[in-house]
């Protein structure tokens, strides 16, 4: 077998949701498992998070996956259905929609169905992705009310800016300036809120990315908010290269020696889902060894300088990201974020779930 691994650890799930719970001891979570849980494997995921108040999703799909898995949590849909049709079986398995638009509205104003669905609608309060514009969102919050195809409401919004300097008061003071009147309960906080805001905890908060052990704030640590890696995607050296002053290696002779160097080369390339545009420069750890890559990633390989690492050799082990070389530092040295490498884990890598 080819010696890349993805290795899942549950505990560090069961850790990281019990930072989000003393963070926001008075509300319920409401775990956010979609993208296939971050790329770490949906019932993966839900297996560690078994003790959260709810799962969000994206589509039915993976919301009667988790229910055929015996989860009974509360379901959220965080983009609702997309036709009438969805609106029964959600109704079906009890599976909360979130209505973010005059179409869905009157999809459940128009539905007869077996049981009442709960409902979460959307207020825009920046973002400008999806939601009903503040001044139309009370109207659509009584039309709710009036609609016998929904049971309970719960008032949301997200974030735009909850990870950078400008943080939340313009959004939130917009949400409570229009939802003043109402009485129902409130989700607003994602994991940047939530660990940076507690002003906005209210009755249910969506951790995402904090679940998987990265950060959510652009510029700090994971370890600041005492999160653990959930990921680690870990190799071996397959080759060892010595380079003379002048050798390059690689597509592209992106890397050329300046010193006798000697290279290990690492199963794992851009079609495993490492990024492909990682700098020479870019962290990774051999032998338990911080270093650095060098060259072009290739489709299956890739390249770290073992020169200060004299007992590196063939079957050495490597650390692409995980508890040593975090997803972040990767992700920051790559041009991207976390969320996007956790994500696109390729589906021949092996998956190996711990805990």
């Amino acid at each position: 077998m080819r010696p890349l691994v993805c290795s899942i650890h549950l505990d560090a799930l069961r850790h990281n949701l019990a930072v989000a719970r003393r963070a926001a001891p008075q509300s319920r979570i409401m775990a956010v498992v979609k993208a296939n849980g971050y790329g770490h494997g949906l019932l993966n995921v839900a297996r560690g998070l078994a003790a959260a108040d709810g799962f969000a999703v994206l589509g039915l799909n993976e919301a009667l996956m988790l229910r055929a898995a015996g989860y009974s949590q509360t379901l959220l849909l965080l983009e609702g259905v997309f036709l009438a049709d969805e609106l029964q079986q959600a109704a079906s398995q009890h599976i909360s929609v979130v209505v973010h638009n005059e179409q869905q509205l009157q999809m459940l104003e128009q539905a007869s169905l077996p049981a009442p669905v709960s409902v979460f609608i959307k207020m825009n309060t920046g973002m400008n992705r999806l939601g009903f514009p503040p001044a139309r969102f009370a109207d659509a919050v009584a039309r709710l009310q009036a609609c016998h195809a929904v049971g309970g409401i719960t008032l949301m919004t997200h974030f735009a800016t909850a990870d950078d300097d400008q943080g939340v008061e313009p959004a939130w003071t917009l949400f409570q300036q229009h939802t003043s009147q109402l009485t129902h309960a409130r989700s607003l906080a994602n994991s940047a809120a939530l660990l940076r805001f507690p002003h906005t905890h209210a009755d249910w908060v969506r951790p995402g990315i904090m679940l998987y052990g990265a950060s959510p704030v652009t510029g700090t640590p994971a370890t600041s908010f005492a999160l653990q890696a959930v990921m680690q995607l870990h190799s071996e050296l397959i080759a060892v290269q010595t380079l003379q002053p002048g050798d390059s290696v690689g597509y592209g002779q992106r890397f050329t020696a300046t010193r006798t160097t000697r290279i290990g080369i690492v199963a794992c390339g851009y079609a495993d889902g490492y990024p492909r545009h990682a700098p020479n420069g870019t962290p990774i750890a051999v032998s338990g060894t911080l270093t650095r890559t060098v060259g072009r990633v290739s489709m299956d390989m890739l390249f770290a300088d073992i020169t200060d690492i004299p007992q590196a050799d063939i079957g050495s082990p490597v650390e692409l990201w995980g508890a040593q070389v975090p997803v972040d530092a990767v992700a920051e040295a790559s041009g991207t974020v976390g969320y996007e490498l956790l994500c696109a884990l390729a589906a021949r890598v092996h998956v190996k779930v711990v805990g």
